[in-house]
């Protein structure tokens, strides 16, 4: 996560490392401009920055099969844990494989040259078809991720809210060496303690999504937002994300969202995602 001087979000990016000198950062497709822009006008002396976005694609192979679809075409070491990276040849074309997911599920990512994507997309498909490997949209992409309280870029994740507001603590280290920017916001934040605190709602006899920055109060008086909301179709759940005045964000707090001009009542829930919340599926 990238902050400003007051610690807000600024962005987020994947980072590996693919040798002792050598980073690959990938980002949202929609932050391709801006975070180029960004780290060009923050990188030390000493450093390159290349984007090398035009050259790359990226598709996502994604569900709790996905091992046993890949293992027939890739040449590659698949008991990698989760969160690792390697190179590997897919049906004889080179490819990266990033065992990531967000859609909360075993998966990787698979990056090729856009040279080598159709061969990869049609032998990964041919391999998954007596699977019922299927193809998904952002949509289908979307729910998913709210399940597992995924945040999004520019939706749940903005310059509204510093890291620690949007519940990214874990990922903050107040005494890196050399520091970071941003570094001295959180940590006046953290000994004060955040105004404000990232929740997950589920939402009660609701017919539609609440539209992002949809008021959430409680007794008549807003006390926060919805940053973003979808139905979760494997826990069968109107979800919303939202970022709630600290005192309001207690598990099992009552709060009203208004959808529409319509009072919707919310319950917050624990911090542990709604879907696999101790994340074995992701790691399998």
């Amino acid at each position: 996560y990238f902050c400003d001087s007051g610690g807000r979000v600024v962005t987020e990016m994947s980072v590996a490392r693919m040798a002792e000198d050598r980073f690959i950062l990938i980002t949202a497709a929609t932050a391709q401009w801006h975070d180029f822009d960004w780290l060009s006008a923050h990188l030390p002396k000493g450093l390159t920055l290349t984007d090398i976005s035009a050259e790359w694609s990226c598709q996502i192979l994604t569900g709790p099969r996905a091992r046993e679809v890949l293992a027939p075409v890739a040449e590659a070491d698949l008991t990698l844990p989760w969160l690792s990276h390697q190179e590997a040849t897919i049906a004889g074309h080179p490819c990266w494989l990033v065992r990531v997911s967000y859609a909360g599920e075993l998966g990787w990512e698979i990056h090729s040259r856009l040279a080598d994507t159709p061969a990869i997309f049609d032998a990964v498909q041919a391999a998954g078809a007596p699977l019922g490997l299927k193809p998904f949209g952002m949509y289908a992409l979307d729910r998913l991720r709210l399940e597992k309280g995924y945040r999004a870029w520019k939706g749940d994740l903005s310059t509204d809210y510093t890291v620690l507001e949007s519940g990214l603590g874990r990922f903050v280290k107040l005494d890196k060496p050399g520091g970071f920017l941003g570094r001295d916001a959180l940590a006046a934040e953290a000994a004060a303690g955040p105004k404000r605190r990232f929740a997950t709602l589920v939402l009660e006899d609701c017919p539609r999504d609440a539209p992002s920055m949809a008021p959430v109060s409680r007794d008549g008086t807003v006390v926060g937002e919805v940053t973003s909301c979808g139905f979760g179709y494997r826990v069968g759940r109107l979800i919303a994300l939202a970022v709630l005045r600290a005192d309001c964000a207690e598990p099992g707090t009552i709060l009203s969202v208004e959808i529409h001009g319509q009072p919707v009542t919310a319950m917050v829930q624990d911090d542990a995602p709604l879907w696999d919340p101790g994340n074995a599926r992701i790691r399998a």
